[in-house]
C-alpha cells in the first residue's frame, strides 16, 4: 500500500513501512500480520473477503506503530470529499425508482476522493515505488539496488486497481437484482450483496493470477492498468525509490527464512 509519505509491504507473517519524515529522515518500522483466515483459507469466495479484511486490519496497526506515516485518506480535501459523495450517495438510493443509471454514476463518483488522494500530494509516485520495488524482486532483480527498481514498470498486473472495474459491475448488477427480488431492500441484505460482488471479484482476480496468459485475464487487467497508467502511478523521484527500498529490505529481513 502506497502511503502519502511511504510505502507499507507485507508478506506471509510480517509487514514493514518506511516512511520519510517532515525532517528528511526515513523512519522504518516492522510488526507482525494478523491473520484472519484460518480455515476459511481455503473456501473460495469466503477467503479472498477474509484477505481483504486482513490487509485492512494492518493498516490501523502501522498508523499506531509508526506514528510520522500519513495515509493517503489523512488530507481535509480527501475527507470533504467523501463525506459529501457519502451524502449524495445514500441521497440518490434513498429514490424509489432510481434505475441502473443512477446505479452507475454513483459508484463513478465513490471513486472521487480516491482519486483527489492521489492528485493531491505524493500517493500516486508511492504507489509506482511499490510495484518497481515489487517487479524488481520478484523478476530476480535486487530491489535494494535503485537502478534495478528506477527501470522496472510502474504498472503492476496485482495491483488492486485491477478491482476496481469488476466490484463497480458487481456492484450495479447485485443492486438491481436486489431491487427486483425484494420490495425495500434493508441495510443486511445490501451489504451481503456487496460482500458477494467482491468475494466474485477477489476470485477473478486470483483466476486471473494463475492463468496470466488467458484471453479473460488480458480482458480483466485492461482496465486496471489503464487506470493504474493514467492516474494511478506516477513516476517517482530517487528520494521516494530510497524509502521503498527501506521498506522492501525490512520485509524481507524481517521474515523467516525469506518467505515472501
Amino acid at each position: 500500500m502506497a502511503l502519502e509519505n511511504g510505502l507499507l509491504v507485507y508478506g506471509p507473517t510480517c509487514w514493514a513501512a518506511a516512511v520519510r519524515d517532515k525532517h528528511g529522515a526515513i523512519i522504518v518500522k516492522s510488526g507482525k500480520v494478523p491473520r484472519l483466515r484460518g480455515p476459511i483459507d481455503r473456501i473460495p469466495g469466503l477467503r479472498g473477503v477474509a484477505r481483504l479484511a486482513e490487509s485492512m486490519v494492518v493498516v490501523p496497526i502501522v498508523r499506531a506503530t509508526l506514528r510520522q506515516a500519513r495515509l493517503p485518506f489523512e488530507n481535509r480535501s480527501v475527507v470533504s470529499a467523501a463525506a459529501a459523495t457519502t451524502a449524495i450517495s445514500m441521497l440518490a438510493k434513498s429514490r424509489k425508482n432510481r434505475g441502473v443509471g443512477t446505479d452507475v454514476a454513483v459508484s463513478l463518483l465513490g471513486l472521487t476522493p480516491a482519486l483527489i488522494s492521489l492528485k493531491a500530494g505524493n500517493t500516486a509516485a508511492y504507489h509506482g515505488v511499490e510495484h518497481k520495488a515489487i517487479a524488481a524482486y520478484e523478476q530476480g532483480g535486487d530491489p535494494t539496488d535503485p537502478e534495478v527498481v528506477e527501470a522496472a514498470a510502474k504498472e503492476h498486473e496485482r495491483c488492486g486497481s485491477h478491482l476496481v472495474a469488476p466490484m463497480m459491475i458487481a456492484g450495479v448488477a447485485g443492486d438491481a437484482v436486489l431491487r427486483r427480488a425484494v420490495a425495500k431492500p434493508g441495510l443486511g441484505a445490501q451489504t451481503g450483496v456487496a460482500l458477494a460482488g467482491a468475494a466474485a471479484s477477489i476470485e477473478m482476480f486470483g483466476w486471473a493470477e494463475r492463468h496470466p496468459d488467458s484471453g479473460f485475464t488480458k480482458a480483466f487487467r485492461a482496465p486496471g492498468f489503464e487506470l493504474q497508467r493514467v492516474l494511478g502511478t506516477r513516476e517517482p523521484t530517487a528520494e521516494q525509490i530510497e524509502v521503498g527500498q527501506a521498506a522492501i529490505e525490512r520485509l524481507l529481513s524481517v521474515e523467516p527464512d525469506g518467505n515472501t
